[in-house]
């Protein structure tokens, strides 16, 4: 039977770069010992939702010290780490931006975030640069497609049904979900409506309290949760993702067979 062990790991991190990496390798390291991948937040590199700092965002290349240590746990524990950081970009303002990185250690994957996070009376694109629509971040494990999107990403059908269009069974979401009215239910409701509508596994993992809600969750293609970390400031949700669920998920509900309507990215 084709399947895999799954992480969704979970802090609050700061603009203190430093402890954020020890953070991310705890994490990296307490998942290595019993799964295939672990899924990190969003700006789990730095992070400054007081807004602290006056100046821009700390940023760093693809081949900076955040991403490099990354490969050196993902490599040493032997599992495939997805994580948001900031990428320094040539504009003014920076990416936000996932990394896949396999279980040897290498830069397997990128995703620059689409949707920015322009609501609830906050302007991401102030800060940050939209990226194009071009191409989606998948990558296989044991015979089973993943696919990423960031955050904000999570409230546009589209963008789930664009990953499945391009065979992902299951999606991540690194995120850092801010708090406030009603945004707790929004994150659970749409998470588990993403898995419902696409029959896939979606997982989950968000930055914790004070800014953020936590909760860090995988939800089967039936739109059952199977883990969650709940509010845990240093958590992990574990779960096994196996083929045979998303296959009798889609024989019981073959929406995705019956649709009517393709996607595409708008220019």
């Amino acid at each position: 039977m084709t399947e895999f062990t799954l992480s969704v790991a979970q802090f609050a991190a700061t603009r203190d770069t430093v402890e954020n990496l020890k953070a991310a390798q705890t994490l990296i390291a307490r998942a290595g010992a019993t799964s295939d991948l672990v899924v990190l937040p969003e700006n789990a590199m730095y992070s400054d939702p007081a807004h602290e700092s006056a100046g821009p965002s700390y940023s760093e290349s693809l081949e900076g010290e955040f991403v490099s240590a990354l490969r050196a746990s993902a490599s040493t524990q032997k599992i495939h780490v997805v994580a948001g950081f900031t990428e320094t970009n040539n504009d003014d303002r920076p990416f936000n931006t996932l990394v896949h990185i396999d279980r040897d250690g290498n830069l397997a994957g990128v995703y620059r975030k689409i949707h920015l996070y322009d609501a609830f009376g906050y302007r991401e694109s102030d800060t940050i640069s939209p990226a194009p629509a071009e191409s989606p971040l998948l990558f296989d494990i044991n015979g089973i497609s993943v696919g990423a999107a960031t955050c904000y990403d999570l409230r546009f059908p589209e963008m789930a049904r664009w990953l499945v269009d391009h065979s992902a069974d299951v999606i991540l979401y690194p995120a850092a979900w801010a708090v406030g009215p009603m945004k707790e239910s929004h994150w659970e409701s749409l998470i588990r409506a993403r898995a419902i509508e696409n029959t896939v596994y979606v997982a989950a993992a968000g930055q914790t309290a004070p800014f953020c809600t936590g909760q860090s969750q995988i939800v089967d293609p039936m739109g059952t949760t199977i883990a969650s970390a709940g509010t845990e400031q240093h958590g992990i949700a574990t779960a096994l993702i196996r083929a045979e669920r998303i296959h009798s998920a889609r024989e019981s509900n073959p929406c995705l067979l019956n649709r009517r309507f393709a996607v595409a990215p708008r220019a």
